[in-house]
């Protein structure tokens, strides 16, 4: 991943709890599907995660979020592949980015995938 906007490194691990909020979110909360909804997301206050495809072509489509993220202080997460986070968000193709809006039953499992991710970014 030498994307020009992945500022850091995510563990697999972490990526699978974010992806598996997204899904629980999908069916349980509210969720935005795609780069630009979750922009629009973002730029309202409304979300609570934002998950950026790390694979997406042309990058252009989501490097914008990663800065719009840290200036809304609203946490991301990149996830390596564009299909899993289409896959989660309950698409048959690829998704450049998906936000929670509404986590549902996944508010414990988001509240540790933050705290990770605060982690990560120190």
């Amino acid at each position: 991943m030498s994307k020009v906007y992945v500022k850091f490194e995510v563990p697999d691990d972490i990526q699978n709890k974010a992806l598996e909020v997204l899904e629980v979110a999908r069916d349980t909360g509210k969720i935005k599907k795609g780069s630009n909804e979750a922009t629009k997301a973002v730029e309202r206050g409304i979300a609570q995660l934002v998950i950026i495809g790390g694979d997406v072509e042309p990058e252009e489509i989501v490097m914008h979020l990663p800065a719009l993220c840290d200036e809304k202080q609203c946490p991301y997460v990149i996830i390596n592949q564009q299909n899993d986070v289409g896959a989660a968000s309950g698409l048959d193709v690829g998704s450049a980015a998906a936000a929670v809006v509404k986590p549902g039953k996944a508010k414990e499992l988001l509240e540790e995938v933050l705290g990770q991710i605060a982690e990560l970014k120190k």
